[in-house]
């Protein structure tokens, strides 16, 4: 039995409803779950989608979220940059789903979607990235809700409101308060190793062939999770650009003692298998580096997994937070 139609009815007669109940009274109990209605609220607009759907497609930054948070999903894009986040039951659960898109919204394949028969569509891109996609032809398959990052620490409530459309914002509340309680449990332990430091952090995403390295700030991809056990990143970007940017730029290699000068720590980036990325070993190669006075004083530190963007890999995130920063304890 499809599941589509009858939300379609119900949201045809009644979309002004935050809550209502579409026709019929079958004993199909899949049918009966996906039959009930809600209104919510997406950077598309407000969108009439079933309570709890049984057939989601999720793309972007929504993939990571509703694997773990267990929503039913009948498929999604592709997520090769948080493969190395998942744990393996959560790679398996990947694996195993219909891929229904590559890693760029250009690659959607429509078909795919279609023959997927979904109940609810959950695109998790940026919204200057919807432009690449046909959102007329997705929504004549299935309600559609726009749910994507703005800044890099939005990733909390981002990942929110992805469960909540899904039908799955109590398992997205456990995974919640098990990081809180992690990122409570170094703050503490870290409290005196980290009272007054000034802390710098140096990105991925840095462009070798222009000389530049990526100095992040508080808010950042590299910074964001590890404020929440304390950390202080000082500083700000010299002009705000939208997005990451507003927590972000690239300066020129030649700056790094303007830049990091004043930092009492910095930390960096690192690759899933520990070791630099490009950018940020051609940053570590340089003698400007090497003479920054945190660097002279053995206060930088490397950290894995730091685009984490849910809360069970920024769990794994805090982790190597914790093995990076054990140094400072003996200070």
């Amino acid at each position: 039995m499809h599941t589509r139609k009858p939300w379609r009815l119900a949201a045809a007669v009644a979309a002004s409803l935050v809550l209502a109940t579409a026709c019929g009274s079958g004993s199909d109990s899949e049918s009966g779950a996906s039959a009930e209605i809600r209104v919510f609220e997406a950077d598309n607009g407000k969108v009439t989608i079933p309570v709890d759907p049984q057939r989601v497609i999720a793309t972007g930054y929504a993939v990571p979220v509703l694997i773990e948070a267990g929503a039913k999903l009948a498929g999604i894009s592709s997520w090769k940059r948080g493969l190395s986040l998942m744990t393996a039951e959560d790679r398996k659960t990947y694996d195993d789903l219909n891929k229904i898109a590559g890693d760029t919204a250009a690659e959607t394949n429509y078909e795919a979607i279609a023959k997927a028969d979904p109940d609810l569509i959950v695109i998790g891109v940026p919204a200057p990235v919807l432009g690449d996609l046909d959102m007329k032809r997705l929504e004549s398959i299935a309600p559609v809700v726009a749910i994507g990052p703005t800044l890099p620490s939005a990733w909390r409530e981002l990942s929110f409101r992805q469960s909540d459309a899904a039908g799955r914002a109590g398992e997205h509340a456990k995974a919640k308060a098990a990081y809180e309680k992690r990122a409570g449990e170094l703050k503490t332990k870290y409290e005196d190793a980290l009272a007054g430091l000034k802390f710098g952090h140096v990105g991925e995403y840095g462009d070798v062939s222009a000389g530049t390295f990526m100095r992040e700030f508080g808010g950042s991809w590299g910074t964001n999770i590890a404020q929440d056990i304390g950390v202080t990143y000082y500083g700000e970007v010299k002009k705000k650009g939208g997005g990451s940017k507003d927590v972000s730029e690239t300066p020129s290699v030649e700056e790094l003692p303007e830049s990091l000068g004043e930092a009492d720590a910095i930390t960096y980036s690192l690759e899933p298998d520990g070791k630099p990325g490009e950018s940020v070993k051609y940053a570590l190669d340089s003698e400007l580096w090497k003479n920054l006075p945190a660097v002279k004083d053995g206060n930088a530190f490397g950290l894995r997994y730091t685009e984490a963007a849910t809360y069970e890999s920024a769990t794994r995130t805090l982790d190597e937070i914790d093995k990076a920063l054990a140094p400072l304890l003996e200070k």
